[in-house]
């Protein structure tokens, strides 16, 4: 009789689950090898996708016998990944850089009014406006001045930004309109003089006094740019940023454009630490929608360590009667620090010098040292006295870093910093030991928006030629396998997002790029040169028209 009533129990279970409906869904992706990017880096042949999300891995003859699906899209044993997630970039800059003449390949100061020349023959504006050149390129490595420009140029106002963006140049009918002479002091910035007037060159928060030469963009050219830095990043594979420094007015029309449609590319948008932009988020609160999140500032703690704007402890070795200086008064940053620490948002700070990351580290700790789950973040953290490093895990700080800094600096960081503090900088590994964990970002428009240049220099630690062999302080690289977190599932953890993208678990959305090699395996230059085979979002192919 017990025999008999198991029979039947038996059967009756097998008929259960034989009538178990399969669960709908729109896609299945097979012949594929999915790297899922959990805490164990697991790996599947398969994945589900219904609604724009992840619904299940695994192999596809296991998932076929519980989903229904309407397609199915085989890979051919591709290699597919989260989708990329920058850190910390600047999409809407990246837009506007567009916009200008591209000055980060010049190789002289009279190449960059040689590009300048040709870029405003094709434009109509009356005024002209560039990026990207670096000093430290050229022979000699010393700022120019204005004159060639001014020849050149000398009716219309030209302003020029330094790669950072921290330092510009401009000709002499720009300073004019700009109200800039040789009398002209600004704290935290400089107005650099030759012979007795401005050179034309501006440091940091002198540059700001240049905003009103020119007209703001308008509503199409910022349409324009959010658009094309979207398809910029899209083509590399990365389908969330962290945009690091928004007005209001800006990340407001970026909400309109996406719940239009025009917009698909995921932002955390850092909002630009104003009084106005301050006040405006403290009373409005938070905002999350599935394509933008805003729930954290932006505050400038110094400049940057190529135009010699970074506060450091000790003077520069290459300037000895000069060691940088805050962009933000301590007593301010203070008074900023406070009135965040008792809101709902996160504070993220740039600092790069060894004096503004203890600065930052301590006042941080001071006020949300023992508060859970805060996550505070300090963007760059490029020079750390050796003392300090520890204040990261102590106060639960986390340090937001972009690689390919390192090997952009490489060149001449030792002769800003010297031979015993240059061990404190760029020094990812040590950064990553404090939190266990640690967010990788480009940095773009400042370095180029490829990802894979990210991964490359975490972890070879080398430029684009090779150099140097041995790679740059090797001992801080990054392995494959925390370089592909830093891009991905540590990344949306520096902005709370872990639990929706960053990795290809169920519930994440279907966000993924499709590469023709493994990161963890294929040579380190090949990844250096890589281009997606493709990009989805919501499960949809990103087409590039």
């Amino acid at each position: 009789m017990n025999i008999f009533k198991l029979l039947i129990v038996g059967i009756l279970f097998l008929q259960f689950f034989a009538c178990t409906p399969k669960q709908q869904a729109d896609l299945i992706i097979v012949d594929a090898q999915i790297q899922t990017a959990d805490s164990a880096l697991s790996k599947y042949g398969a994945m589900v996708i219904g609604g724009g999300k992840i619904l299940a891995v695994g192999e596809a003859k296991d998932l076929l016998t519980k989903f229904h699906v309407d397609s199915q899209m085989s890979f051919k044993g591709k290699f597919i990944y989260p989708g990329i997630i920058d850190a910390h970039c600047h999409l809407y800059g990246l837009g506007m850089f567009l916009q200008m003449v591209d000055l980060s390949e010049t190789k002289s100061f009279e190449d960059v009014v040689d590009k300048c020349m040709n870029f405003y023959s094709r434009q109509t504006k009356n005024y002209l406006l560039g990026r990207g050149w670096d000093q430290n390129n050229w022979e000699g490595k010393a700022f120019p001045t204005n004159q060639s420009l001014n020849n050149a140029f000398p009716d219309i106002p030209v302003i020029l930004k330094r790669v950072d963006g921290h330092a510009a140049i401009a000709n002499d009918c720009a300073l004019r309109l700009a109200g800039i002479t040789k009398n002209t002091k600004v704290a935290g910035g400089e107005v650099l003089l030759y012979k007795g007037k401005p050179s034309g060159v501006l440091i940091d928060n002198a540059v700001d006094l240049l905003d009103k030469v020119v007209p703001k963009p308008n509503r199409t050219e910022q349409i324009r740019a959010l658009l094309d830095a979207e398809r910029a990043c899209f083509n590399y594979g990365i389908t969330a940023v962290t945009d690091a420094g928004l007005d209001t007015d800006v990340i407001l029309l970026i909400d309109s454009l996406q719940k239009a449609n025009f917009l698909s590319i995921r932002i955390n948008a850092m909002v630009s630490l104003t009084k106005e932009n301050l006040a405006f988020w403290i009373k409005r609160g938070p905002l999350k929608t599935d394509r933008l999140q805003v729930n954290s500032f932006k505050m400038y703690g110094d400049g940057a360590l190529g135009s010699r704007g970074a506060c450091l402890i000790d003077a520069y070795s290459d300037h000895p009667k000069h060691s940088g200086f805050l962009l933000t008064p301590a007593v301010e940053m203070e008074n900023y620090i406070e009135q965040i620490s008792r809101s709902p948002f996160q504070l993220n700070t740039h600092a790069i010098g060894d004096s503004t990351n203890r600065l930052l580290l301590k006042l941080y700790g001071r006020y949300v040292g023992n508060l859970p789950n805060r996550r505070w973040r300090i963007e760059h953290a490029q020079v750390l006295n050796q003392a300090d490093f520890n204040l990261f895990g102590q106060y639960q700080i986390v340090p937001s870093v972009q690689p390919t800094h390192a090997t952009s600096d490489m060149v001449w960081a030792q002769e800003r910093l010297g031979s015993n503090r240059i061990k404190g900088a760029y020094a990812y590994q040590t950064l990553l030991k404090q939190l266990g964990w640690l967010p990788l970002g480009t940095d773009f428009p400042v370095e180029s928006v490829s990802p894979f240049f990210t991964f490359y220099s975490a972890v070879a630690r080398k430029d684009k030629n090779g150099f140097p062999a041995a790679g740059f302080q090797i001992n801080e690289a990054l392995s494959r396998e925390q370089a592909l977190m830093g891009i991905t599932t540590w990344a949306a953890k520096g902005s709370f997002q872990e639990n929706e993208m960053g990795s290809l678990l169920p519930g994440t959305f279907a966000d993924f790029v499709v590469l023709d090699k493994d990161l963890f395996t294929a040579d380190l230059s090949d990844i250096r040169k890589l281009n997606p085979s493709a990009t989805f979002i919501n499960g949809l192919p990103f087409k590039n028209n």
